[in-house]
């Protein structure tokens, strides 16, 4: 009996003591500091690539495409609108797309219940191993090598196959799983439906993307603090999404800049709507007939955004090339598995010459 007492009395030090290291990892995040306090130089980018105090225009040049009208008559049209935009923008935004209102609402709502809870209902989930497929962590993936740190939280996790990610999904708050796994399946299917819209474009087969090509979903809500001085630091630096595509769900707040004709423009936040870009795959695949666009999120000094960015992409072992019907002289890109792509890509995800350079063709 006091053997199994002091076993138990072994354990829950043992608990305790991770407990307290997760929440000394936790004062990390952005949220947990930032109020009342000046910006740190360790936040303050370098002048090249600050935004400044320059007014950045509120693009509204990039395409709003109603899906609605993609099942009669005009689908073809809808489906130009979405090769054009994917051609001159790498953006767009899609309403009435068939994901309900509410669910985007709740979703929402969801997202900043989380960032809201106390530190010990989250101390668990903080990482800053990419390799936990679940995990709490701020600024970048590259929060341990980078110079200079990103203002923002993050809350990222695989969504696929649902019934085992689930399971490492946070348990609070409570109505999270419920929530966010009927949001993902719908994200899921809408995503779905635009590569297919994608697919007619190019003239490939509707199902061209599906199965492997399409097998990854990730969810990677991001929280960005209101911020002292918005002019001199980034939520995320300049990037281009190494995925192929990405819906976000960027709710009422702005922030999401995207490099247009050289100059920044923002993209407007509308109602119910979601943005989305094309990924470095999409570009890779479609021979550069479509194009991954670099794009950077900047903070405000009045209120916190929160987004979600829900990232389809192929697996790990798939071979990624540009299709043959799609290449008139020469393939302007190698083919490779995805994950060699990935291993490229995190340590020079703010150089998108250099992350798409590594696997041009040679020919």
């Amino acid at each position: 009996m006091i053997s199994l007492i002091f076993n138990q009395i072994i354990k829950l030090s043992a608990t305790t003591s991770i407990i307290k290291s997760h929440i000394q990892e936790m004062e990390k995040l952005v949220s947990s500091w930032c109020k009342n306090k000046p910006l740190p130089e360790s936040y303050i980018f370098p002048p090249e690539t600050r935004p400044g105090n320059l007014v950045v225009p509120t693009c509204n040049t990039i395409p709003v495409i109603d899906l609605n009208k993609a099942e009669g008559q005009n689908r073809t049209h809808i489906v130009q609108q979405i090769l054009k935009a994917g051609q001159e923008y790498g953006f767009f935004q899609v309403v009435n797309h068939g994901v309900p209102e509410n669910l985007m609402n709740e979703s929402m709502d969801v997202f900043k219940e989380f960032f809201e809870m106390p530190w010990e209902d989250k101390a668990m989930l903080y990482s800053e191993d990419p390799k936990n497929s679940c995990r709490l962590s701020t600024s970048s993936v590259n929060y341990a090598r980078e110079k200079i740190h990103h203002w923002r939280d993050n809350l990222r996790h695989p969504c696929h196959p649902l019934q085992d990610c689930i399971k490492h999904w946070p348990q609070k708050p409570v109505r999270y799983r419920e929530v966010v796994a009927t949001y993902t399946i719908e994200a899921k299917k809408l995503g779905l439906r635009i590569l297919e819209l994608v697919s007619e474009g190019l003239g490939l087969e509707s199902r061209y993307f599906g199965d492997k090509l399409s097998e990854s979903e990730i969810l990677s809500i991001n929280h960005y603090p209101p911020c002292p001085d918005p002019s001199l630091t980034l939520g995320v630096a300049k990037h281009c999404d190494p995925n192929l595509l990405t819906l976000l769900h960027q709710g009422d707040v702005s922030g999401l800049q995207v490099f247009n004709n050289g100059e920044w423009i923002g993209v407007e936040p509308l109602h119910n709507a979601f943005v989305v870009n094309i990924g470095n795959q999409l570009q890779i695949i479609s021979n550069n007939k479509l194009k991954s666009v670099e794009h950077r999120v900047v903070t405000n000094s009045r209120v916190a955004r929160t987004s979600a960015g829900f990232f389809i992409g192929p697996s790990e072992d798939s071979i990624i090339e540009p299709e043959k019907s799609l290449v008139d002289d020469a393939p302007f890109y190698r083919a490779f598995e995805f994950k060699d792509f990935l291993l490229h890509y995190f340590p020079n995800l703010e150089d998108n010459e250099v992350v798409m350079g590594h696997f041009k063709s040679q020919a």
